[in-house]
């Protein structure tokens, strides 16, 4: 078991997530029972399979389709351990499809563009003011007026978990160094504030590029721990890049 912060620039930054490599194939309520004791946003399980390795996610409460970070994390560790060598292509079979994951200065993730669709919240947020709102397949998404606006609202988690779906996206354009930030809550999957989300970015990137008129982005999720993101899109694909760091590592003697 490791535990890595992933879309980080430091030790403690970024999203920490819960990697477990597996010798053997072991039963959904473990894995949920292990999520539940590690307490991260998700914890992934790696098996080896033909042609790749098997990844699930769960946070501390449910299984979830897509998880980003986790699975920066998760290549990060096959890499760092010697499980896979460096060069070599991180193939993951999932929930949702074949990921894969390459090691290019940074790690780069090729996931599926999950891009939104206009639509009404199903009830006003406190605090909330978007000036558009969406949804895709996993989440619903508002966008705000400014990065002031969004830096400063304060969740009504009880409301935002009653929307429904996995989470709640609040994106704003950049007013510095990134072409946009975003924050993500998802009380309904047990994370109240995910630190950094790769699979948001997934509906973030082709949302801003269409407003932006780019393919390539950076994106910054300003969460207490905050974390950058890199975006490009490439068709129905997004490719997610960013750095990871392992802080723990350990074995799980149940």
């Amino acid at each position: 078991m490791y535990v890595v912060d992933a879309f980080a620039h430091a030790p403690f930054t970024g999203n920490p997530a819960g990697v477990c490599l597996l010798g053997t194939e072991r039963d959904s309520a473990w894995m949920q029972s292990v999520a539940a004791e590690m307490k991260h946003a998700e914890t992934a399980f790696v098996r080896p399979i033909d042609d790749g390795f098997e990844l699930r996610w769960f946070t501390p409460t449910v299984e979830v389709d897509l998880c980003g970070h986790a699975t920066l994390a998760s290549a990060h560790v096959l890499w760092e351990s010697g499980n896979l060598a460096q060069d070599r292509t991180a193939r993951f079979h999932t929930r949702s499809g074949l990921l894969t994951a390459t090691l290019d200065c940074a790690i780069k993730l090729d996931f599926p563009s999950e891009a939104p669709e206009a639509a009404a919240l199903p009830h006003a947020i406190s605090g909330l003011s978007p000036i558009w709102t969406g949804k895709n397949r996993m989440d619903w998404i508002a966008q705000v007026a400014s990065e002031e606006e969004l830096r400063t609202f304060v969740p009504d988690i009880e409301s935002i978990n009653a929307l429904g779906m996995r989470g709640l996206i609040v994106t704003a354009a950049g007013s510095s160094e990134f072409d946009f930030v975003s924050r993500f809550f998802a009380p309904q999957s047990g994370v109240p504030e995910d630190p950094v989300t790769g699979s948001a970015h997934c509906c973030l990137a082709p949302f801003w590029g269409s407003r932006l008129g780019k393919t390539a982005m950076s994106g910054y999720q300003a969460s207490e721990r905050g974390g950058k993101v890199g975006v490009e899109l490439k068709n129905s694909r997004v490719v997610l890049s960013g750095q990871a760091i392992t802080v723990l590592e350990g074995t799980f003697r149940c």
